[in-house]
Protein backbone atom coordinates (compact mmCIF):
# COMPACT_ATOMS: atom_id res chain seq x y z
CA UNK A 1 0.00 0.00 0.00
CA UNK A 2 0.90 3.24 -0.51
CA UNK A 3 0.74 6.72 1.91
CA UNK A 4 0.97 10.43 0.35
CA UNK A 5 2.93 11.84 2.79
CA UNK A 6 2.59 15.61 1.43
CA UNK A 7 4.25 17.88 -1.26
CA UNK A 8 3.59 15.15 -3.80
CA UNK A 9 5.46 12.85 -2.17
CA UNK A 10 3.55 8.64 -2.21
CA UNK A 11 5.88 5.95 -0.72
CA UNK A 12 5.67 2.42 0.29
CA UNK A 13 4.11 2.28 3.62
CA UNK A 14 6.13 -0.84 3.56
CA UNK A 15 9.18 0.96 3.49
CA UNK A 16 8.71 3.62 5.89
CA UNK A 17 10.99 3.04 9.57
CA UNK A 18 9.93 5.90 11.35
CA UNK A 19 8.12 9.39 11.24
CA UNK A 20 9.57 11.56 13.93
CA UNK A 21 8.37 14.97 14.60
CA UNK A 22 10.94 17.94 12.89
CA UNK A 23 11.68 19.22 16.00
CA UNK A 24 12.60 16.21 17.76
CA UNK A 25 15.08 15.55 14.29
CA UNK A 26 16.99 19.09 14.62
CA UNK A 27 17.19 18.75 18.54
CA UNK A 28 18.82 15.63 17.90
CA UNK A 29 22.95 15.81 16.92
CA UNK A 30 22.40 12.09 15.91
CA UNK A 31 19.63 12.52 13.48
CA UNK A 32 21.05 15.98 11.90
CA UNK A 33 24.21 13.74 10.99
CA UNK A 34 22.32 11.17 9.19
CA UNK A 35 20.05 13.79 7.44
CA UNK A 36 23.16 15.37 5.99
CA UNK A 37 24.68 12.39 5.03
CA UNK A 38 21.84 11.94 3.19
CA UNK A 39 21.26 15.41 1.68
CA UNK A 40 25.21 14.62 0.12
CA UNK A 41 23.67 10.94 -1.46
CA UNK A 42 20.93 13.34 -2.95
CA UNK A 43 18.34 10.92 -1.04
CA UNK A 44 16.28 13.69 1.42
CA UNK A 45 13.40 15.10 -0.72
CA UNK A 46 10.81 17.85 0.38
CA UNK A 47 10.68 21.31 1.34
CA UNK A 48 12.58 22.09 3.70
CA UNK A 49 10.18 25.09 4.48
CA UNK A 50 7.20 24.58 6.83
CA UNK A 51 8.64 20.79 7.89
CA UNK A 52 6.49 19.47 10.62
CA UNK A 53 7.93 16.03 10.29
CA UNK A 54 10.25 13.90 9.11
CA UNK A 55 9.62 10.28 7.11
CA UNK A 56 12.77 8.32 7.37
CA UNK A 57 12.28 5.34 4.95
CA UNK A 58 15.13 2.70 4.03
CA UNK A 59 16.91 4.77 1.46
CA UNK A 60 15.26 8.05 1.31
CA UNK A 61 14.27 10.76 4.10
CA UNK A 62 11.35 13.08 3.24
CA UNK A 63 10.51 16.57 4.83
CA UNK A 64 6.64 16.94 5.18
CA UNK A 65 4.36 19.75 5.88
CA UNK A 66 2.05 17.25 7.32
CA UNK A 67 1.84 16.18 11.47
CA UNK A 68 2.56 12.87 12.71
CA UNK A 69 -0.06 12.52 13.77
CA UNK A 70 -2.05 13.02 10.68
CA UNK A 71 0.60 10.74 8.58
CA UNK A 72 -0.05 8.20 11.41
CA UNK A 73 -3.58 8.50 11.17
CA UNK A 74 -3.19 7.88 7.01
CA UNK A 75 -0.51 5.12 7.79
CA UNK A 76 -3.79 3.39 10.35
CA UNK A 77 -6.30 3.46 7.34
CA UNK A 78 -3.86 1.83 5.13
CA UNK A 79 -3.36 -0.90 8.08
CA UNK A 80 -6.95 -1.26 8.62
CA UNK A 81 -8.15 -1.00 4.55
CA UNK A 82 -5.50 -3.67 4.15
CA UNK A 83 -7.23 -6.40 6.67
CA UNK A 84 -10.63 -5.95 5.00
CA UNK A 85 -11.48 -8.29 2.79
CA UNK A 86 -12.16 -8.16 -0.70
CA UNK A 87 -15.58 -9.06 -1.65
CA UNK A 88 -15.28 -7.77 -5.38
CA UNK A 89 -15.28 -10.42 -7.26
CA UNK A 90 -18.60 -11.37 -5.82
CA UNK A 91 -20.08 -8.61 -6.09
CA UNK A 92 -19.33 -8.37 -9.84
CA UNK A 93 -20.85 -12.08 -10.31
CA UNK A 94 -24.23 -10.58 -8.47
CA UNK A 95 -24.55 -8.13 -11.73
Amino acid sequence: MFIHIGNDNVIQSKDVISIIDHSVVTSSSIMEKMIENRTKQHKVFGPTDEVKSVVVTSEEVYYSSLSVSTLKKRASMISTISKLDDFSDEIEQSY
